[in-house]
């Protein structure tokens, strides 16, 4: 994709960017931080972009406690720190803000405290385009004394002292815009009764599951899975038939499977990042696969989950007969 980018293939280029979104979402997501400051290098990869941001708005430590921050373009800091609805403390974006500054300028002492007048101009210039961005009106007076502060020279000489006013009393007039506070997510469950998404795996599952497709070492969180399970078929609800599944999951990518065996604590499933394929006759087939996998989940008496991924043929990975509904491999949902 970089490729075809930079020989000016743009519609290689974009037909490359939607497969990866539509398809290697969690390759895109191992990999997210690198991801990042490359699609905002390439003005054509403008739905990567949107996608990286949208995932940053809800995890933004993904992009600011990585190696790769310092090393942003400006133009993607910028969308960044100009969202309103980006989940993280105002104080924060500025701490990060300053790092991100600091870095462009390696010539600035280590120490702020023995920097000139020029070395702050230096700094400023730098932040031109993301100082506006920062909400100073909705940090506390801790907050500006204790860390913006010591830049005070970086900062706009009205605005520094609409700040200051405004930390003396909320009454006080001023002439500086004063940005909108952020939407922070509410971290509580609405009071409203929902229809809970599985009645198989519990949340706590369902993180496990987000962990194994990101092939990460360790689990997310229920707090911090950045996938959202939608539910598309229930057996009870639905039926158990191979119809429903085709009707309701045909080319459906990104596909969990979760089943309970009856009478006993052991669930049983499978993430197809590819999705089923009904066969257009009644022959069946195979499809490729190397990023699949099956498991068995920690439940009751069952005291530890098994996670098995693809190693051996993964051209047979994926199963697709029309009078079967979801198989992998061999192995029948």
């Amino acid at each position: 994709m970089l490729i075809a980018c930079e020989f000016l293939l743009d519609e290689l280029a974009k037909h490359i960017e939607t497969y990866l979104i539509e398809t290697k979402g969690h390759w895109l997501r191992l990999h997210f931080a690198h991801i990042y400051q490359k699609g905002f290098n390439n003005d054509i990869l403008q739905e990567l972009q949107k996608w990286c941001n949208d995932i940053t708005v809800k995890y933004p430590s993904q992009i600011f406690d990585s190696d790769y921050f310092t090393s942003l373009p400006e133009k993607a800091l910028v969308s960044i720190i100009g969202r309103d609805d980006l989940q993280m403390e105002e104080i924060k974006f500025w701490n990060y803000v300053i790092k991100w500054g600091i870095a462009q300028n390696p010539e600035l002492p280590s120490d702020s405290k023995d920097w000139s007048h020029e070395n702050f101009l230096s700094l400023k210039t730098t932040l031109q385009n993301c100082l506006p961005l920062i909400r100073y009106f909705q940090m506390s007076g801790d907050d500006i004394y204790n860390q913006v502060y010591l830049y005070k020279q970086i900062l706009d000489k009205n605005l520094w002292k609409d700040v200051k006013k405004r930390l003396a009393s909320q009454n006080q007039p001023i002439l500086s815009k004063i940005l909108p506070p952020r939407t922070i997510l509410s971290q509580t469950l609405p009071t409203r009764i929902t229809e809970p998404f599985s009645t198989v795996i519990s949340e706590a599952h369902a993180a496990e599951i987000a962990s194994w497709i990101d092939k990460r070492t360790d689990s997310y969180s229920v707090a911090n899975n950045p996938y959202e399970f939608k539910l598309l078929l229930r057996g009870s609800r639905d039926d158990f038939t191979a119809n429903t599944f085709w009707n309701l999951c045909n080319k459906k990518k990104n596909l969990v499977v979760v089943v309970k065996v009856k009478g006993t604590d052991e669930i049983l499933g499978g993430y197809n990042p590819i999705g089923w394929e009904k066969p257009s006759s009644n022959d069946s087939e195979y499809t490729y696969c190397n990023d699949s996998f099956i498991c068995s989940l920690k439940n009751g008496t069952i005291q530890n989950s098994i996670l098995s991924r693809v190693i051996e043929d993964p051209e047979n990975a994926i199963y697709n007969d029309s009078d079967w509904g979801p198989c992998f491999d061999d192995f029948i949902c």
